[in-house]
């Protein structure tokens, strides 16, 4: 399955004001119309198999560029996050940007596993199609990343750039998508139907003229 990503106009985080690098916040609000259109539910996450295991917090969504860890934690309304930056350079980097502005964001990165297999997406009407699609009702999550300032900015935007040379989850190739696969097994379909259509006519203008 695709990696989606999602900065979310709602998330709030803070940072320590003491030496320990440690952070806290809202990660996902659950029930909230997205920039993308889309809303998480509650038990999403859970359902997805959330981990009590630390997650990496990244930097612009770059498994290259981990810049500390978080455990994630569902309540009521929303996915809650608490972390620790690293001791390192890039860590505190971070930390500096977060503080400063210039990276204030956060973003998640996660798996929807609520999605049947493409080719039963593609049996459903259009409008049952937009609604299975635009309720996440499990997902995995995989990680959360700090992003620049404004990258919330174009709803919809997944780092193409970033995400062609870090691997097959972080791939995207032309008609891979799942709406395109859906959207081309669509008109498959529909030729099928016409092409039986237009053979049955021919079948009974042969028997006709017997």
């Amino acid at each position: 399955m695709e990696l989606e990503l999602r900065t979310l106009d709602t998330v709030q985080w803070r940072l320590d004001d003491d030496s320990e690098g440690t952070f806290e916040g809202v990660a996902c609000r659950f029930n909230k119309v997205d920039s993308y259109g889309t809303t998480f539910h509650p038990g999403c996450f859970r359902k997805g198999g959330l981990d009590k295991k630390p997650y990496s917090l990244l930097f612009m969504h770059d498994p290259t560029r981990p810049i500390g860890t978080f455990r994630a934690e569902e309540r009521d309304d929303h996915l809650f996050i608490t972390g620790r930056y690293d001791d390192t350079a890039a860590g505190r980097d971070a930390r500096a940007m977060a503080r400063s502005g210039s990276a204030p964001e956060l973003s998640v990165g996660f798996v929807r596993t609520d999605l049947p297999e493409w080719k039963k997406l593609a049996e459903l009407s259009e409008d049952d199609f937009k609604e299975k699609m635009a309720n996440i009702r499990g997902a995995r999550l995989v990680e959360t990343s700090q992003i620049t300032a404004r990258m919330a900015a174009v709803p919809g935007s997944k780092l193409k750039t970033v995400r062609a040379a870090l691997g097959e989850l972080y791939t995207e190739e032309p008609g891979t998508r799942l709406e395109e696969k859906v959207a081309a097994e669509r008109v498959r379909r529909a030729a099928q139907i016409r092409r039986r259509r237009a053979l049955a006519l021919l079948g009974m203008a042969d028997a006709g003229g017997r």
